[in-house]
């Protein structure tokens, strides 16, 4: 399988790219984003792209992939509706559109969040927001697509971007599995899960953290 992974300076996206790394069923990685990872491997490939925008001029480059993986994102924190609809909505249905149009035959994962509301009227801003994007790229006519919704993701050895505040919740992680079982699972159980839904598929489009447990099987 060779597969596209955006948001790989990230730390959903560099967790990710880590597994598919380590993971014989991937053949090639390429990574698209506006800065470079910085990490050399046999598998990997990069294409810088400073406006996302104009994917489009890089179809040659996309073609023959079987899977994206969309972990590039921004956090809702100091972001008005509208701002957050322009960072989120506005910056992946674009992409994703254009994606779809250059390969009908991909699979198209995106990382939501944990209670992104489909109703898309709930009260939470981010939620809605994500909700909407959620239901436009099930709409996209892509072989498949899947949403997935993690809550705390564990991070794999070798992450470089990982906040401060990860590091502190993944030493306290043995309670929260105690506690909080369907709100936590390791980076490496949501990499494996999008692996195994482009070879496989899913009995859901959106996998919340018991599907994605299930799914890295």
């Amino acid at each position: 399988m060779k597969v596209i992974i955006t948001g790989a300076t990230g730390l959903v996206g560099e967790g990710v790219l880590l597994v598919c790394l380590n993971n014989p069923e991937v053949t090639e990685v390429l990574t698209v984003s506006r800065k470079s990872s910085e990490r050399k491997h046999n598998k990997l490939k990069e294409l810088i792209i400073k406006d996302f925008s104009e994917i489009n001029n890089y179809s040659t480059e996309l073609k023959e992939y079987d899977a994206c993986f969309f972990c590039a994102g921004v956090s809702s924190v100091g972001e008005t509706e509208e701002s957050f609809t322009r960072k989120t909505y506005d910056f992946v249905l674009p992409f994703a559109e254009i994606l779809s149009q250059i390969n009908k035959t991909m699979t198209f994962i995106y990382v939501f969040g944990n209670r992104t509301d489909s109703t898309e009227k709930g009260k939470l801003m981010w939620a809605r927001v994500k909700g909407r994007t959620e239901n436009a790229l099930l709409k996209l006519p892509f072989k498949a697509v899947y949403n997935f919704r993690p809550g705390f993701m564990k991070p794999v050895k070798g992450q470089k971007n990982v906040r401060f505040i990860y590091r502190f919740f993944e030493a306290l992680s043995p309670v929260w599995y105690l506690l909080f079982p369907d709100w936590i699972c390791t980076m490496e159980e949501v990499g494996l899960s999008m692996i195994h839904c482009a070879e496989n598929g899913y009995k859901s489009a959106v996998l919340e953290v018991k599907d994605i447990k299930e799914a890295a099987r």
